[in-house]
């Protein structure tokens, strides 16, 4: 291996680079082989003067991200050891595999001796990139906006069909049937955009890979695919069932707690990165929740209300964690695919749950013409574009932008109920909403957050000591600065 190249003690400078570049293609079978090498991993340390002169050495990529350097021989070690909760190159290697896109345009600086062409094939790339952004931070706003509207719209249409349509479970029913459209609309997408056109079986075939070799069986349906419809339609009847109890702007602010759960729910399960901001977020998030209940006075009409939707929230962050733990991350195709067959669990196997509630008189209308299809299918219309939105809106934006349409909807819902409603928007709602929404903004920050302030805030000292040093040179060098000198000046 090239980590025994090293010399004994802390290996550092140059050499250590060079040093892991040579790996012949042999693999570590047991740790014991690679056990002297992973007691100089603990004393590997690059120092951030050495991390400047090499930062475009080819020795320093290979250390970091190289198909054969310290990254594959990590990977290796914790395939090994079973032991995921640690992953010291996660961070770089996550940065070459999916690359994130910085708060603002970082220019690296020229080295000497750049040529006038060189300088210009820069810039010109530099303008290319900046108008990608602009593009992708365009399509964010819009996507963000129909994430808005879609959300709000089926929040507020879900209440006023309440008012004529008393049955919460038999609306998230026939609104779940439509999911069954997502593949459909999907296929229709890929035969329209992709230039190597498959045929719907051929299509449908690659999806179901993933659910593994033998595709979708009878006990992939079972295992992996139905509980994730009981979850879904168990969201979505708290969530709707909530807005019968409370006001709709209560129930939109609460469901935002879901992305707290999601974050507490992965570090325990998945053992993501422990981040302290993120912990910050949940606990506002939980005192948002307190103070919501105690904005009305803990009736039991309101409490009711409360527990639902935070229900509701709960279960969607396991829906969330669970997906990643069982399945993993899911393409455009795949993701169409697996919310389709939701849609099918739910005709084949929840149709008898509304059937048992009517019967029962749990949820009852006396006619069939009594039903307002109008706002029911509006519903599910509204519902469908919100998931298309959010699941496929990746592709041309960032992912933030989208989640910042879920915590917009807030205000539309407090603007409409202000005016539909009798709600009180006293000091401790106000300032519920407003922790819960701060809660909810701190979780969008990324993980390396911490990272790109120091470097914005370093960036920003070094100019300040530019400026005086630029200021402080001889301006008057050349005859243009002397005949600056000699001309008075007018603007007083």
């Amino acid at each position: 291996m090239g980590i025994r190249e090293f010399p004994g003690g802390a290996p550092g400078g140059k050499s250590i680079a060079v040093g892991m570049r040579r790996s012949p293609d042999v693999s570590p079978r047991r740790l014991s082989d690679i056990s002297p090498q992973l007691r100089q991993l603990k004393f590997l340390v690059v120092d951030e003067a050495i991390k400047e002169d090499l930062k475009w050495s080819r020795s320093v990529e290979d250390l970091t991200g190289g198909p054969v350097g310290l990254t594959s021989i990590e990977e290796r070690i914790l395939r090994i050891t079973g032991y995921y909760g640690y992953q010291p190159w996660a961070a770089s290697y996550k940065r070459e595999e999916h690359p994130r896109e910085p708060p603002g345009p970082a220019e690296a600086p020229a080295p000497a001796g750049t040529e006038a062409g060189g300088t210009a094939r820069r810039h010109g790339g530099c303008g290319s990139c900046s108008r990608v952004r602009l593009r992708k931070a365009l399509c964010g706003v819009a996507v963000a906006l129909s994430v808005c509207a879609s959300w709000a719209g089926c929040t507020q249409l879900a209440k006023q069909t309440f008012g004529k349509f008393d049955a919460p479970f038999t609306l998230t029913w026939f609104a779940t049937n439509w999911n069954f459209l997502f593949f459909p609309l999907y296929y229709a997408g890929h035969v329209c955009k992709s230039t190597e056109k498959q045929s719907v079986k051929q299509r449908y075939r690659e999806c179901c890979r993933f659910f593994g070799d033998n595709g979708l069986t009878l006990k992939v349906f079972f295992t992996k695919a139905a509980p994730f419809g009981v979850l879904w339609t168990l969201t979505n009847y708290l969530y709707l069932h909530a807005i019968k109890k409370i006001n709709t702007t209560d129930v939109s602010v609460l469901f935002c707690c879901n992305k707290a759960f999601v974050f507490l729910l992965s570090w325990i399960v998945l053992r993501d990165r422990f981040m302290g901001v993120r912990i910050v977020a949940a606990i506002l998030a939980i005192a948002g929740i307190v103070m919501m209940t105690y904005a009305d006075g803990f009736h039991s009409h309101s409490v009711i209300g409360i527990a639902l939707v935070v229900g509701s929230a709960s279960t969607s962050a396991l829906y969330k964690v669970l997906f990643k733990l069982l399945l993993g991350s899911a393409k455009f195709g795949e993701a169409a695919l697996f919310l389709s067959i939701l849609g099918v669990f739910n005709i084949l196997f929840i149709t008898c749950v509304p059937v048992v509630l009517y019967f029962t008189k749990v949820e009852y209308w006396s006619s069939f013409d009594d039903i307002p299809w109008g706002n029911l299918c509006g519903f599910s219309v509204l519902l469908l574009t919100f998931n298309i939105v959010l699941n496929f809106g990746i592709a041309v934006t960032y992912p933030t932008l989208m989640s910042l349409g879920i915590v917009l909807s807030v205000p539309v819902n407090a603007v409409v109920d202000h005016y539909t409603s009798q709600i009180v928007f006293n000091g401790v709602r106000v300032i519920a909403i407003i922790i819960i929404g701060l809660g909810f903004l701190l979780l969008l920050l990324p993980e390396e957050w911490d990272v790109w302030l120091t470097k914005l805030l370093t960036r920003l000292k070094v100019r300040k000591k530019e400026e005086p040093a630029e200021g402080g040179g001889d301006p008057g060098s050349g005859p243009q600065g002397k005949a600056r000198r000699a001309r008075p000046s007018l603007a007083r």
